[in-house]
C-alpha cells in the first residue's frame, strides 16, 4: 500500500498547492505471453499494487517529478525538445508528456509531481505502464484535457516504443487503464476489445512469485523476438497474402508451410499460434470456474515460452518446478516478457501460507537467491484518488 500521507508531505516540499492523487495499477497476465504484439489474445488482471502521484499545477510549462522511490528528481519544458541526461525512470514520465503535448496536441500546463510505487521495478508486474499511466491521467486532468481512455492507453504504449526503446504490445497499458476488481480481462489486441471475466475461483488465490533477477539481455531480447515474429509472417505471407500478423495463422498453415519458417522463426510462430489458442481456451475455463483445465494451460504455456519462444531463464523455470511439486497448487507459468521477473501461480486459498514458505525456501536452497512472493487480487484501473491524508 501506498502511504499518502507520506507522498502529501514529500509533495509538500516541492509546492504549496494541494496535491491531487491519481493510481493507476500494475498487472498480472494469467495467460497470454507475447501475444499482444502480435494481434492476439490476452488473459491479465490489473493488481492490488499501485503506482500513485501526487500533482499540482504550475503557472509555467515545466513539468517537475520527484521519485520517493529513487529518491531523485529531474524535470522539462513542455517547450524545450531535449530532456537529455536525466534518470532512466524520467523516461516514461517524459515519455508520456511528450506524446501527449506534441504528438496530440494537447494544452498541456506545467506541474509538479511526486510519485510512489508499490510495484518492484523490473519483475514484469508493468511497473513500466503503471508508471505512464498514473502521470497521464494526472496531466490531462489537471489540465482539463480531454481523451478517452483508449487514447490514454495508447499514448502510454507510444511513450514506451518511442522514450523507453521496448516495442511492448498494448496487454500491460491497457490492463492499467482498464482493469476491474475481482475480474480478468480478455483482450483483443486487434480490435482492442476487452471482455471482463468474474473471477469465480473463491477456494483458490493467485500468488505471485519474484525470481529477483532480471538478466541483462531482457529488453533487446525482447525486441528480438518481436523481430522474429515480423520475419516469420513475412514468410508466410508468400504463400498466404492475406496473412497480417500471427493471429492470422493456423497451425495447420505451420505444418502445410514448415519450409518457408527455418529455425528458430518456426518454434516462435509455434509458441504464439498456440498460445493464442490457449489463452481463448483459458478464457472459457474461467467463465465456467474450471480450474483444473486453467491449470493444465498454465503449465502448456509456459513449456512453450520455454522451449518454443525461449524468453525463460533457470530461476523461473526452477520457480515454476518448485511450485507445481506442492499439492494444492492448480498452475504455474512464468509472465511478463521473461529472462526472470516473476511467476504466477493459481494455489488453493487454504495453503497459501504453506506455499509461500516452500518456495522461499526452495529457491533459496536452488539458486541461492531471496525470492519474494505477493498474495495478490484483481484490482480496478487508472482513476484519482477521492480520499484525501489527514
Amino acid at each position: 500500500m501506498i502511504d499518502l500521507q507520506k507522498l502529501s508531505e514529500t509533495f509538500a516540499e516541492m509546492s504549496a498547492e494541494a496535491p491531487r492523487f491519481f493510481s493507476a495499477p500494475g498487472r498480472v497476465n494469467l495467460i497470454g505471453e507475447h501475444t499482444d504484439y502480435n494481434e492476439g489474445f490476452v488473459l491479465p488482471i490489473a493488481i492490488d499494487r499501485r503506482t500513485v502521484v501526487a500533482a499540482a499545477r504550475r503557472n509555467d510549462r515545466t513539468i517537475r517529478v520527484r521519485s520517493i522511490d529513487f529518491d531523485e528528481e529531474a524535470s522539462l519544458s513542455l517547450d524545450a525538445a531535449s530532456h537529455d541526461g536525466q534518470p532512466d525512470w524520467f523516461r516514461y514520465v517524459a515519455g508520456v508528456a511528450r506524446v501527449l503535448n506534441d504528438e496530440l496536441r494537447l494544452p498541456l500546463m506545467g506541474c509538479d509531481l511526486a510519485i510512489s510505487s508499490a510495484l518492484p521495478m523490473g519483475a514484469g508486474l508493468s511497473s513500466s505502464a503503471a508508471l505512464e499511466v498514473s502521470v497521464g491521467l494526472a496531466l490531462l486532468n489537471l489540465s482539463a484535457a480531454e481523451v478517452n481512455p483508449r487514447s490514454l492507453a495508447l499514448a502510454a504504449q507510444r511513450a514506451e516504443h518511442v522514450y523507453a526503446g521496448t516495442r511492448c504490445g498494448i496487454m500491460d497499458q491497457f490492463a492499467a487503464v482498464f482493469g476491474q476488481k475481482d475480474h480478468a480481462l480478455l483482450i483483443d489486441c486487434r480490435s482492442l476489445e476487452a471482455t471482463p471475466i468474474q473471477l469465480q475461483l473463491p477456494e483458490y488465490a493467485i500468488v505471485v512469485c519474484d525470481t529477483k533477477v532480471k538478466h541483462e539481455l531482457a529488453a533487446s531480447a525482447y525486441n528480438d523476438r518481436r523481430a522474429e515474429c515480423e520475419l516469420a509472417v513475412a514468410q508466410l505471407r508468400k504463400a498466404v497474402p492475406e496473412i497480417r500478423s500471427l493471429r492470422d495463422v493456423t497451425v495447420n498453415d505451420l505444418e502445410r508451410f514448415a519450409e518457408l519458417l527455418p529455425a528458430p522463426l518456426g518454434r516462435r510462430a509455434r509458441h504464439v499460434v498456440s498460445e493464442n489458442d490457449r489463452t481463448i481456451r483459458a478464457a472459457a475455463a474461467l467463465a465456467n470456474s474450471d480450474v483444473t483445465e486453467f491449470g493444465v494451460l498454465m503449465r502448456q504455456s509456459h513449456e512453450s515460452l520455454r522451449h518454443d519462444f525461449e524468453v525463460s531463464c533457470q530461476e523461473l523455470d526452477t520457480m515454476v518446478e518448485l511450485a507445481l511439486s506442492q499439492q494444492g497448487v492448480c498452475g504455474a507459468r512464468m509472465t511478463g516478457g521473461g529472462f526472470g521477473g516473476c511467476t504466477v501461480n493459481l494455489v488453493r486459498r487454504d495453503v497459501v501460507p504453506e506455499f509461500q514458505e516452500f518456495i522461499t525456501a526452495g529457491y533459496k536452497r536452488e539458486t541461492g537467491l531471496d525470492a519474494e512472493t505477493y498474495l495478490v487480487a484483481a484490482a480496478s484501473g487508472a482513476h484519482e484518488i477521492s480520499e484525501r491524508p489527514a
